[in-house]
C-alpha cells in the first residue's frame, strides 16, 4: 500500500466519513503548499501534549496554563446544584452554544446500543457514580439526561438511572430529560442554539 492509501484509509477511520470523502480530503491535501501540510502535521504530532481530559467531567479541553481542570469545572460561577450527563465533547459545546444552560456536565463517552446486552468499555459508569455521589455532598439537586432522541441514547438514558438509582433515591435526587424540542433521531451535536434552549426549558 502506497502512503497517498495509506493516507485515504486514515481519514476513513474518522466517524462519518466515508471513502469518497477520504479520497477527497488525501487530494486536497496535495493540492496544498508544503508550510500549510507541514503545519498540519505539526499540530496532528502535538495534539495530544496541548490538548487534556478533564479529570472531573471527561471533556477535552486545551491546557493553555489553566491546569488540568476545563474551563467551565474551575468556574465558581456555574450552578453545581445540576449536571447534564452527554454522551460526547461535541454535545457540551451545542449546549453552551445555547446559552440556556450555567450547570456542569460529565462526559459519558457514548451511548450503549439497544440491543447490545451489556456495558460496553467506554462508557464511564463507575467514574459517573462517584461523581454524582461526590457533587452530591456539594449541593447536587437535579442531574439532566441529555442524550441523543432516538433507541440508543434512550437506551443509555435506562443504563444511567438504573445504575443512580439507589443514590438518587436515598439523597431525593430530581433526574430529568431534554424537552421533545429536538425530534426524534437527532443528534445533539447537530442541534441549532434555539432547539437546545428549548429542550432545556421543556425538560421533564
Amino acid at each position: 500500500m502506497n502512503n497517498l492509501d495509506r493516507l485515504i484509509t486514515q481519514f476513513e477511520r474518522f466517524p462519518g466519513i466515508g471513502s469518497r470523502q477520504a479520497k477527497r480530503f488525501a487530494f486536497h491535501l496535495l493540492t496544498q503548499d508544503q508550510q500549510n501540510i507541514n503545519e498540519l502535521a505539526e499540530l496532528i504530532r502535538t495534539i495530544k501534549d496541548t490538548v487534556v481530559e478533564c479529570p472531573t467531567c471527561f471533556r477535552f479541553h486545551s491546557v493553555n496554563g489553566g491546569g488540568n481542570l476545563c474551563r467551565i469545572c474551575r468556574n465558581q460561577e456555574r450552578d453545581a446544584s445540576e449536571i447534564t450527563i452527554v454522551e460526547r465533547d461535541v454535545d457540551i459545546d451545542a449546549i453552551e452554544r445555547g446559552g440556556v444552560y450555567n450547570g456542569l456536565y460529565f462526559v459519558l463517552g457514548g451511548t450503549i446500543p439497544l440491543l447490545e446486552s451489556s456495558e460496553t468499555k467506554h462508557i464511564r459508569g463507575g467514574a459517573l457514580k462517584a461523581r454524582i455521589e461526590n457533587d452530591t455532598t456539594n449541593g447536587l439537586k437535579e442531574i439532566i439526561l441529555a442524550f441523543s432522541i432516538n433507541p440508543d441514547g434512550e437506551n443509555t438514558a435506562r443504563y444511567v438511572e438504573i445504575l443512580l438509582k439507589d443514590h438518587i433515591e436515598d439523597n431525593k435526587l430530581k433526574v430529568t430529560h431534554l424537552g421533545r424540542g429536538l425530534s426524534t433521531g437527532s443528534e445533539l451535536e447537530y442541534a441549532d442554539p434555539e432547539t437546545i434552549k428549548n429542550a432545556f426549558k421543556n425538560r421533564d
